[in-house]
Order: structure tokens, then sequence, then C-alpha cells
């Protein structure tokens, strides 16, 4: 039988290896902050996901209604489409391992392990929050 932990680790493989990823970043303008992000994306994307992904760039002060009907509350925020399930992340994406962990390209942010057997169930909490919290 498979335990929780093999499934969600499974889960992770399968996102992280799916044929296409639809990334979706809403911006308000050509401000830094939207500038930033969509430069950040493209090179997390070219890093990590190279020939198998598409960014659709919504800018919502040409589009406002685009804000209400997709749920988004701050500018940038990236949006996951594909593949399942729907993730947003919010900002300029700069903290990269946020973005891997929150896009879900890092395997539940166990990523920062150095090694399974060197480190016990308490340490591994308290450094997967200090990397991953806040997302």
């Amino acid at each position: 039988m498979v335990d929780q932990d093999e499934a969600s680790r499974n889960d992770a493989k399968a996102t992280r290896e799916a044929s296409e990823w639809v990334l979706r970043l809403y911006v308000a303008g050509q401000t830094r902050n939207s500038i930033k992000a969509f430069a950040n994306l493209r090179r997390i994307c070219e890093e990590h996901l190279k020939g198998r992904h598409r960014i659709e760039l919504i800018d919502l002060l040409e589009n406002p209604q685009l804000a209400k009907e997709h749920q988004i509350l701050a500018a940038p925020t990236l949006v996951r489409r594909l593949p399942p399930p729907v993730k947003k992340i919010i900002g300029d994406l700069s903290k990269t391992e946020r973005v891997l962990a929150g896009l879900d390209l890092l395997r539940a942010c166990n990523g920062f392990r150095k090694d399974d057997d060197e480190e016990d169930e308490e340490e591994e909490e308290n450094r997967t929050e200090r990397h991953c919290g806040g997302l």
C-alpha cells in the first residue's frame, strides 16, 4: 500500500514532469514590479521548464474586469493554470526557491534537505518552515 507521503511525492513528480505548463502572469501596467516579475518568470521557465511552458501576460489596466472574474487581488500575480491544481503566487517572483516550491517544481521543498538519514523530523520541519514559509 502507498502511504500518503509517497503519494504526495509521486503527485509532485508527475506535476514537475507535465508536458506543458500554462502560466498566466497578471500585471498592472509596466511598473517596476511587473517588469521584474515577468523577467524572473522567464528566467525560471528557461531554467526549469525549457520548452514545456507557455506564459500568458494579462495587463489588468487594459482588462480590469479580469481581476474580478479571475479573483486577482494584487498585481503582479502568477497563476499556474496547467498542470492542475491551479496555484497562485503574488509578488515579483524574485525568491526563486519559493516560486519553485509554490509551483511544485520542488518536491514539497524537500530540495533543501541534505540527506534523509542526517535529519530528524523536527529539524526538517524547521528547515521547511524557514525556506518555504509565507508562500
